[in-house]
């Protein structure tokens, strides 16, 4: 019964802790705005036309980041204080377009001050939580269970005796496939269901490095070949939208790009390469060149080689390196978006001599070709470029993760870290 009780109140205080977060966001994001006016004009916001519009703007724009934010953050990789901005630089910009475009009255200022101070509450709201919510776990000493303990990141416990912990923060790991005795599994069951959190090593490996090994091939949620078939054909209209939408936006920019690369040295404006793509079709990417070019014959290894590109690739040029940083080369695959032949978010198709190689090394690589290939990627944000086999072992894991919990909430954190590293600068690239 005390164990019961216990689990009721630890999902009782993880909601008061959301209530209480939503409350003062949402607070925050309506209400300070009004100072805005009264610092910049000395007057009070409610003389200032618009002022209910920003608020509603505001708040609307606080609450959703804040929902988006708690969201994503159950992926790995997503620090609590990594995503706050970029969560809410999104909302609070689409809200200030929307109310631009629509030629409502509303206040920069006071929207600009609500943005200010919302990102401020929701990091210490962040900050204080992490310090008042040490991440302890308890692990069953017998199988795999040193996949998960050499976390760093996790005070790790051992159970010397099959006896549930008293700690009010308690979750247990084990591994659940090796035969534990009466006594271990009764524990585990008892544990459950007071409503304690048990793990097994395997799925928290993946929650902690964001990376699927596959063992069997029915490694995605529901143990089928295919991934989130209802989400695919959404996923295809968003790209098709969005691609029409973003193209006669960013044809002027892209022309400019174009002249900059024709000056900047001999040779095409495009690069054309022949990648393995969906299905493992191969098809032609296009990308602004950001390399000088080299003839390499019918030299095979030569061309793989050629193919594996690394950040301080003596080959890249000038202006090259500018477009990489920014992923701006990677802008004229809008065209193979609107082909069918690629994605705004999917793993990134190799060259196809790379992905022969590769194919012919590592177990299961051509399962990475279930779904389209995208500009950027999970591996793209989470490990950046890759050379040797090792490296791109760890990159099919990534992928593998990608393909597992395929999702409209994966792809948007895949898109804000993207956001996130050509803004900033930091980061996987």
């Amino acid at each position: 019964m005390t164990s019961d009780l216990g689990g009721s109140s630890r999902a009782s205080h993880a909601l008061g802790r959301a209530l209480r977060s939503l409350l003062a966001v949402a607070l925050t994001a309506y209400f300070v705005p009004l100072l805005a006016p009264l610092v910049t004009f000395g007057t009070l916001a409610q003389t200032l036309p618009g002022t209910i519009n920003t608020q509603i703007a505001s708040l609307i724009s606080a609450v959703t980041a804040l929902f988006l934010y708690r969201r994503v953050t159950i992926y790995p990789g997503t620090r609590a204080f990594g995503f706050i901005l970029p969560a809410f630089s999104t909302t609070f910009g689409l809200a200030a377009a929307i109310l631009l475009f629509s030629r409502e009255d509303y206040s920069g200022a006071m929207l600009l001050t609500g943005y200010i101070a919302s990102v401020g509450v929701t990091f210490l709201l962040g900050y204080f939580g992490q310090r008042a919510a040490p991440r302890r776990m308890y692990y069953v000493p017998a199988g795999n269970i040193g996949i998960v303990t050499d976390a760093s990141e996790i005070e790790w416990v051992r159970l010397d005796s099959p006896t549930v912990p008293s700690d009010p923060n308690v979750s247990i790991v084990a591994d659940l496939r090796t035969t534990h005795s009466p006594e271990w599994e009764r524990m585990l069951a008892q544990a459950a269901i007071a409503g304690i959190p048990v793990y097994h090593t395997k799925q928290l490996r993946e929650s902690l490095t964001g990376r699927v090994q596959i063992e069997h091939l029915s490694e995605n949620s529901f143990g089928s070949l295919l991934p989130a078939l209802g989400y695919r054909g959404i996923k295809r209209t968003i790209d098709i939208g969005a691609s029409i939408v973003l193209l006669p936006i960013l044809i002027l920019p892209l022309l400019g790009v174009a002249l900059m690369v024709r000056l900047s040295s001999p040779g095409p404006i495009l690069f054309r390469q022949r990648r393995m793509g969906y299905r493992g079709i191969p098809f032609d990417v296009l990308k602004f060149r950001t390399m000088v070019q080299h003839d390499h014959g019918n030299d095979d290894n030569a061309v793989r080689q050629s193919a594996i590109t690394q950040d301080s690739d003596d080959r890249i040029t000038r202006i090259g390196r500018f477009l990489r940083r920014t992923r701006i080369d990677e802008l004229p695959q809008i065209i193979n978006i609107l082909r069918g032949e690629m994605s705004w978010i999917g793993p990134r198709p190799e060259a196809v001599p790379l992905s022969a190689w590769y194919e012919s090394e590592l177990p299961f690589y051509a399962y990475r070709h279930i779904v389209r290939p995208g500009i950027t990627g999970w591996a793209q944000v989470n490990q950046g470029h890759v050379a040797g086999l090792d490296d791109v072992l760890v990159k099919l894991h990534y992928d593998f993760y990608y393909i597992k919990f395929f999702s409209s909430w994966l792809d948007l954190l895949i898109a804000l870290r993207t956001v996130g590293i050509v803004l900033t600068g930091f980061g996987a690239k």
